[in-house]
């Protein structure tokens, strides 16, 4: 290999191409070329236009639905292992069907499990993601995972805001483990929403274990998707005596009417990182670039250095 050639390859799907040229610009390479061939009935073929052959190969998809992006993830994957591609790396910034993580009724399949090895069989040699809906789907790999915290992003963030008497707040018990690490780093206080559901993405009743009355507080999630659980906890919040109501949350899905339950909610602002693209602007939502932290951790890998610094929480 000619040593003006470059030490690694970024490609991305097409649904992330927004976020890996970010990414490639931060590690300092273009981003590789790709053609993608469709057919009239929606089938697709993506093409690599270079030589990836003995080369560490990035290729960056977040899998958020249509099943389009992992299909075009899994078939990326297969025609980087048939050039030769010496290491192939799924860098998934969102990993999609993460919440099917374990059988909580009868006769439902654990989706993240059988996306874990869909990667593998692909050709996939290493997975670098972020913000996990459940630690545990590490687990489901039998290759290395580079499992990214956002905090790394947010916690600079939120103490450039310089508010007093800051609480933490988790928006349901599974994401008090979340919450506890932010309030330890900040050294905060630490509340906490008890809700029950009707079905998926309705929700019942909200109490709060906690008090919030005189504090800045920040609610902590991995994900919104229709925001209402978020809305209901904001406004909830404000009822009880909070001066002010904000959320971090990593993956901004943001389905249905989610633009407008945040819009009409007592959420000063919402933090998101770019994991996912925004449908459409808003006042009250700030994105964080996520791409410096890839492109860095990216770079280490490569280089087989140690990325446990990377990790603030």
């Amino acid at each position: 290999m000619s040593h003006l050639e470059p030490e690694a390859k970024i490609f991305a799907c097409s649904q992330s191409v927004y976020l890996a040229e970010k990414i490639a610009e931060q590690y300092g390479i273009p981003l590789g070329k790709i053609t993608m061939s469709k057919y009239s009935d929606g089938e697709f073929q993506p093409s690599y236009e270079e030589s990836i052959r003995g080369l560490r190969v990035f290729i960056v998809c977040s899998t958020f639905p249509t099943a389009d992006n992992l299909m075009e993830l899994l078939l990326m994957i297969d025609a980087a292992k048939r050039a030769s591609a010496r290491h192939i790396t799924a860098v998934i910034p969102y990993f999609g069907w993460a919440r099917q993580d374990r059988k909580d009724k009868p006769r439902v399949p654990i989706g993240a499990k059988l996306v874990a090895k869909l990667l593998e069989s692909a050709g996939a040699t290493r997975v670098m993601t972020m913000d996990l809906h459940a630690d545990q789907i590490q687990g489901f790999f039998e290759k290395p995972v580079d499992h990214l915290f956002a905090s790394t992003i947010f916690l600079p963030y939120v103490k450039s805001l310089g508010l007093d008497n800051l609480t933490i707040a988790s928006p349901d018990m599974g994401g008090s483990k979340r919450a506890y690490a932010y309030s330890k780093f900040l050294e905060s206080d630490v509340v906490i929403c008890y809700k029950q559901r009707k079905e998926a993405n309705i929700i019942d009743t909200m109490e709060l274990i906690g008090e919030v009355k005189g504090k800045n507080v920040i609610l902590v999630d991995d994900m919104i998707d229709t925001g209402g659980t978020l809305a209901k906890a904001a406004d909830l919040m404000m009822e009880k005596g909070a001066l002010s109501v904000r959320a971090i949350c990593t993956h901004a899905i943001l389905s249905g009417d989610a633009y407008e339950k945040i819009e009409n909610s007592k959420l000063l602002e919402l933090i998101v990182t770019d994991s996912i693209p925004l449908k459409k602007e808003s006042n009250k939502i700030r994105v964080l670039s996520c791409a410096p932290l890839f492109a860095e951790v990216m770079h280490m890998v490569h280089h087989n250095n140690s990325i446990s610094g990377k990790f603030i929480m």
